[in-house]
C-alpha cells in the first residue's frame, strides 16, 4: 500500500497577497498626502511670514519709533487729512535748540517716506522711502504721542500696523 502524502508548502496565498498589499498601498498613500500637505501648510506659512508686506511693517514701524521716539515734545505739525506728520528733534545731545526735522508723508503711488532736514535754513539733508505697496495711512496726534496707521497691500496679502510713539526729549 502506497500512500502519498501531499505536503503543503509554506507561502501567502492569492487573497492574503492582495490583502498585504492593499493595506501597504492605504499606508503609503496616507503618509504621502500627509507629506504633500505639511510641505503646502509650511510653504504658506513661510510666505506669510517672509512676504513683502510683511518685512515692511516692521520695517515701517521700527523706523517710525525711532525717529518720534528721539524727536522733542515741544511741537510737532500734523496735516487736516492725517496724512503727513512732522516732528521735530537735536542734531545732537550738545544742541540747546531744534534744528532738525523728520517728515513722514504717505504718497499716493504706494510708497510711505521719510524727509530728514534741517530747520535754520529749512533744507532737505535726505529722503528715504520707508516701504512700497501702501494702500493707507493715516497720522494722529495726541498730548507728546504720535500714532501711525498703515495699511500694506501686495495683492496676495494684506497687513495693517498700528504703532504709537511718545516723543522723549
Amino acid at each position: 500500500m502506497s500512500s502519498k502524502q501531499i505536503k503543503r508548502r509554506g507561502g501567502f496565498t492569492l487573497v492574503e497577497l492582495v490583502l498585504a498589499m492593499v493595506l501597504a498601498l492605504i499606508v503609503i498613500s496616507s503618509t504621502g498626502i500627509i507629506l504633500v500637505d505639511s510641505q503646502r501648510g509650511w510653504h504658506r506659512m513661510y510666505n506669510r511670514i517672509y512676504a513683502d508686506v510683511v518685512t515692511d511693517s516692521y520695517v515701517a514701524r521700527a523706523t517710525f519709533d525711532s525717529v518720534v521716539r528721539k524727536a522733542s515734545g515741544e511741537n510737532y505739525l500734523l496735516s487736516e487729512a492725517g496724512n503727513w506728520v512732522e516732528v521735530y528733534y537735536y542734531a545732537d545731545a550738545s544742541s540747546t535748540t531744534l534744528d532738525r526735522y523728520a517728515l513722514f508723508y504717505y504718497e499716493y503711488d504706494g510708497q510711505l517716506n521719510v524727509e530728514y532736514g534741517s530747520l535754520d535754513p529749512r533744507q532737505t539733508l535726505d529722503v528715504q522711502t520707508i516701504c512700497n505697496n501702501v494702500t493707507n495711512c493715516i497720522f494722529e496726534g495726541s498730548g507728546r504721542s504720535v500714532q501711525m496707521v498703515l495699511t500694506l497691500d501686495d495683492g496676495s496679502q494684506s497687513v495693517t500696523v498700528v504703532t504709537s510713539a511718545v516723543m522723549h526729549n
